[in-house]
């Protein structure tokens, strides 16, 4: 049984959670390439969602948009504090060494596939991820990433055409 939050009788957070933890895990995932950052950032995204609920406006954009702000807002902080740590600790020499994740949103694609989603940008990603993967809608996505809708229906446009140029040139190989 699922009880309203308190004031918020309007509001079933449980629902809500429980309806898009499967996107927001999906995008941060995909943000993040590796499972358990992903899983980490879900649970505060959402213990963030808990903190703010009062903030919410139904008005301003569907619970799922907001919910993919807040993760996208985590996972930007998360970047943030990596970055700052690997600094502090001098591990820069990881990323010269070519070491990857394996555990990457997108594992079991082709190999064509996955190798031209590795060769777009992180915005042109991103935008896949939203408008595809997630099936957000241009204005939603665009207003998620901060841009115009036309700017976002661009972005998409191109990283579209560059992987199929990407993935069309290593099939021709």
């Amino acid at each position: 049984m699922r009880a309203a939050v308190k004031g918020r009788a309007d509001l079933d957070f449980a629902a809500i959670c429980e309806e898009n933890l499967d996107g927001v895990f999906g995008y941060l995932l995909y943000l993040t390439g590796n499972r358990a950052v992903a899983e980490d950032l879900a649970a505060e995204t959402f213990e963030r969602a808990l903190r703010r609920l009062k903030r919410f406006d139904p008005r301003r954009g569907t619970a799922r948009t907001w919910l993919l702000t807040l993760a996208r807002s985590t996972a930007l902080d998360h970047f943030r504090s990596e970055e700052r740590r690997r600094r502090r600790e001098g591990t820069y020499a990881l990323l010269e060494q070519g070491v990857v994740e394996s555990d990457v949103f997108g594992h079991g694609y082709s190999s064509a596939l996955e190798a031209a989603l590795q060769s777009l940008s992180a915005g042109e990603r991103e935008v896949v991820a939203l408008r595809v993967l997630l099936d957000l809608d241009g204005e939603t996505a665009a207003r998620l990433l901060g841009i115009s809708p036309t700017a976002c229906s661009t972005r998409l446009h191109r990283a579209l055409q560059k992987l199929e140029e990407k993935v069309r040139d290593d099939v021709r190989a």
